[in-house]
């Protein structure tokens, strides 16, 4: 029994919803087995993790590649400190400013580049096992519908 915090989303008891062999009485059409529809349903739940588990590990990647990115920024900065006071003149001081300037933002686009490309790969490969998956779930319901007639 669900606790009453107020909130029917937290109070309703959904286990009542979650018999599937009852749900799928309703729907039993002759000569379909409906098996083949839950198991198909199955897999598709299967595949949705899966792909979500794909999904978050190119988001882990990326959050630890930023974080990396950031600690060397820092460490860049440092260093990037050190050579600007060690110049002397104002021309020279502007110079290097400038030559530090182009550093960082070449830097800050391939850092952008890259994790573009980890945050693209791991969004193409979900989507790519959900496609996999759909078009196998289309076929299955198919030939089970085939199969009854």
């Amino acid at each position: 029994m669900a606790k009453n915090t107020g909130n029917p989303f937290l109070d309703t008891d959904f286990s009542q919803y979650l018999n599937v062999g009852k749900f799928t009485e309703q729907f039993k059409l002759p000569g379909v087995d409906t098996n083949v529809f839950l198991k198909t349903q199955q897999k598709n739940l299967e595949a949705v993790a899966k792909a979500n588990k794909v999904a978050l590990d190119g988001v882990k990647a990326v959050a630890q590649r930023q974080t990396e990115i950031v600690r060397r920024a820092f460490e860049e900065s440092a260093t990037a400190l050190q050579a600007l006071t060690s110049v002397e003149t104002p021309q020279a001081r502007m110079a290097k400013q400038a030559e530090l300037f182009k550093q960082a933002f070449e830097a800050s686009m391939a850092n952008f580049r890259e994790l573009a490309e980890i945050s693209a790969k791991s969004n193409g490969e979900a989507a790519e096992l959900l496609n996999t998956r759909l078009s196998q779930s289309i076929d299955e319901v198919g030939q089970a519908i085939n199969k009854a007639a």
